[in-house]
């Protein structure tokens, strides 16, 4: 009798999703994490004595001493010059992310010490008044990273005129500071959503060009057939378009309902599109994976900070990773 594999408990993911997922022993990920982590310190610490040291006008004395840096990551102060265009002003406000703080900017939602702006270019610092709907803003004090394993019946907005839930509501004893989601999860959709007020981290990972992937747990009302199964893999076209995925596996090969879908594509509702497309129905969508952060060890409706680590990872990583 042939021996069934074990699950791969490397990412919290079934074995059939092993192949979205880096294998590496726990040992060696501890290890450099623990080396990336002295490193981190020791780069901020010297980096702030050497501010110190322009600010007396002396030479920076770069010491070897450990820092006190908190963890999790969510005490982290944006380093920011003095000047900055306004769309960035609002995003390290906590506002919104930089793309849509220019789109504030253009439709003349802006002022910035009593006077109207609308180029998000505009050069300001922490000593101008500025004002987004008539309400003033302030640049946030701290960065804060959280990654929430959203449930269903949750819309992804900081409110809802509706009086619906949203995912705010689940974060809301977390932090003191204003975040927001980092694109969107459909209402029915669940699994893993990134909030921040780190307006430059959500430009990024939201942006095409970056082609951010993302990995998905689809259930289907019936088995996905061969022939649809390569006709997604060769491209759908939709009304806005062809949408095509990155991979297409099955999830559990005696259970074809269960797909396994990795797509870069931020488009609207894109993956049950696909497959209300070709006359399924969608029972269940699950985002296992986005932009390498996956639910390991965060149960539905609950959530983390991130760690070090990831929150450099997310701001270092490379095109298409």
């Amino acid at each position: 009798m042939k021996k069934r594999s074990a699950p791969n408990k490397k990412k919290g993911l079934p074995q059939q999703f092993s192949k979205f997922s880096q294998k590496k022993s726990n040992a060696a990920i501890k290890e450099q994490f623990k080396q990336e982590k002295r490193k981190w310190k020791k780069e901020r610490e010297d980096f702030f004595d050497k501010k110190k040291a322009e600010a007396r006008g002396q030479r920076p004395d770069v010491r070897g001493q450990k820092s006190d840096v908190q963890s999790p990551v969510s005490h982290l102060r944006p380093q920011t010059s003095d000047l900055m265009p306004l769309n960035k002003f609002i995003a390290h406000a906590g506002i919104a992310a930089r793309r849509d703080a220019a789109e504030m900017v253009k439709k003349g939602l802006v002022k910035v010490n009593g006077q109207l702006i609308t180029e998000p270019g505009h050069k300001v610092s922490a000593k101008d008044e500025v004002r987004v709907n008539g309400k003033k803003i302030f640049l946030a004090k701290n960065l804060v990273y959280i990654l929430l394993n959203k449930p269903k019946d949750y819309i992804t907005t900081t409110d809802d005129p509706q009086g619906r839930k949203t995912v705010i509501d689940l974060i809301s004893k977390a932090t003191g500071e204003r975040i927001y989601p980092v694109g969107r999860l459909d209402r029915n959709t669940s699994g893993v959503l990134l909030l921040t007020n780190d307006g430059e981290l959500a430009q990024k990972l939201t942006h095409p060009s970056n082609e951010v992937k993302k990995v998905y747990h689809v259930t289907l009302n019936r088995p996905l057939d061969k022939k649809d199964f390569d006709q997604i893999l060769k491209g759908v076209t939709l009304e806005d378009g062809t949408a095509s995925v990155d991979v297409l596996a099955y999830a559990d090969i005696k259970d074809k309902t269960q797909i396994g879908v990795e797509i870069h594509s931020g488009r609207n509702r894109i993956v049950r599109r696909i497959f209300e497309h070709l006359k399924y129905d969608v029972k269940n969508l699950d985002r296992v994976t986005f932009a390498g952060l996956t639910k390991k060890n965060v149960e539905r409706g609950k959530w983390r900070f991130l760690n070090e680590k990831e929150v450099r990872d997310l701001k270092h990583f490379s095109k298409g990773k």
